[in-house]
């Protein structure tokens, strides 16, 4: 009875998904439950490098609206439209590069200049602490295949992450 009453708790408490092991105290065994993967990760896995437009080239080109917190010659901020966090906000470069591992040495003013936009505008939307996030792959649950960095802050993060 107990160990029903436990699953149907954590059903409703896990959101996000991967294996996580739950010691069952009447048995003394643990009970791996999947967790469903959350809705990122699931695009994640679905999504290809293609040289057609991505949803970031259609906010640089103003095609598709954003709520645009930054923009200079080289990058973009914006804030997500699906946020984890009280602060959530996207920085891309105007440049594609579809994952940070296609970065280049030539690449490092650029990437140097996404990070110092990133903490200038964290510093100042979540002062008390934030988390840069930069997903990379399908096992990084990268979405878009254009570079992007992710700040969040505004609550306590947890550790590990995801």
């Amino acid at each position: 009875m107990f160990n029903k009453v436990l699953q149907r708790a954590l059903k409703f408490r896990i959101k996000k998904t991967y294996p996580t092991n739950v010691y069952d105290l009447s048995k003394g065994t643990a009970i791996a439950l999947r967790r469903p993967y959350s809705d990122e990760v699931n695009r994640a896995k679905n999504a290809k490098i293609s040289n057609s437009p991505t949803i970031f080239d259609k906010i640089i080109s103003k095609e598709m609206k954003a709520d645009i917190i930054y923009e200079d010659d080289v990058c973009l901020a914006f804030n997500d439209i699906a946020p984890q966090a009280p602060v959530h906000f996207l920085i891309i470069p105007k440049r594609r590069i579809p994952r940070l591992q296609d970065s280049e040495v030539d690449d490092k003013e650029l990437l140097g200049h996404l990070m110092l936009v990133a903490g200038s505008l964290a510093s100042s939307r979540a002062p008390q602490g934030w988390r840069l996030v930069i997903n990379n792959g399908v096992q990084g649950a990268q979405s878009v295949y254009h570079l992007h960095l992710h700040v969040l802050g505004g609550r306590q993060m947890k550790w590990p992450p995801g």
